[in-house]
């Protein structure tokens, strides 16, 4: 039972990273070459749409993780699990203090009422994601060593 939770845990946190790499290294690429109007658009509605979902998968990972880490604490690899749980609970704590405030408002802007430096905030965003998006690819690269 406990290899089928290391492996259901390894697949929807590597899953979660590979959104979140296609957010940071294609999907935005593709709406940053958009028309002005419609890559704000884009941004927008990829920050409503997803701002709804990862949520919920970031917190399922952590609490998988966390749940792998004390049903398999006396098991090799156990260090590796814990360390890819505080790397989680980093990148938690980072979109909730960095990115999803700018999410919040990048959400609900239309061509009508985005402020002037629109592009700058996205920019930051950005700079920020790839920082998480580095955390969760080494959370991710803990888990498959301690699984193997």
């Amino acid at each position: 039972m406990l290899h089928a939770l290391e492996v259901f845990t390894t697949v929807v946190v590597g899953l979660m990273v590979g959104v979140e790499f296609s957010v940071a290294f294609v999907i935005n690429r593709i709406l940053d070459a958009l028309p002005e109007d419609s890559a704000q658009l884009g941004h927008a509605h990829g920050g409503r749409m997803l701002g709804a979902v990862m949520p919920v998968w970031y917190i399922t990972s952590l609490v998988l993780v966390a749940v792998w880490a004390v049903a398999g604490w006396d098991r090799s690899g156990a260090g590796l699990v814990v360390t890819a749980g505080a790397l989680l609970i980093l990148s938690v704590i980072m979109s909730i203090l960095l990115l999803v405030p700018i999410n919040n408002q990048g959400k609900t802007w239309t061509p009508e009422n985005r402020p002037d430096d629109w592009k700058e905030q996205m920019h930051r965003w950005d700079r920020y994601h790839y920082v998480r998006v580095a955390v969760i690819i080494a959370a991710f690269t803990l888990l498959v060593t301690a699984l193997a």
